[in-house]
């Protein structure tokens, strides 16, 4: 598997890159966003970190109900723009009490 250098990510306007957070059984779980800090921390912690767009800060997943994702490994899409956490998820993934955000078919 190739490795790229965190400096090659293509962060948005707003400084941010869409995340996919995907379960060890391949489960999509959420999409949320990273900026270059919740980065930085998701790999040296190895705890999913996230930016929240609503509240404008940093969020460790699980730090208040104790839904902690552990990173396995992070990877990044071919044009650079996303990412993809695999994680181990303790709890639920989705702040509705669902196991993931991805409960509900469109019509």
């Amino acid at each position: 598997m190739d490795l790229v250098d965190q400096k090659e990510i293509k962060f948005n306007e707003q400084g941010l890159v869409p995340v996919v957070t995907q379960a060890e059984n391949g489960e999509v779980l959420m999409l949320a966003y990273a900026n270059k800090e919740a980065l930085r921390l998701t790999l040296q912690t190895k705890k999913a970190h996230y930016f929240s767009r609503s509240r404008q800060k940093l969020w460790l997943k699980g730090e208040t109900s104790g839904n902690i994702q552990k990173v396995k490994e992070v990877l990044i899409d071919c044009d650079q723009d996303a990412v993809l956490y695999q994680i181990k998820q303790k709890g639920v993934a989705c702040h509705t009490g669902n196991r993931s955000c991805f409960y509900r078919k469109l019509k």
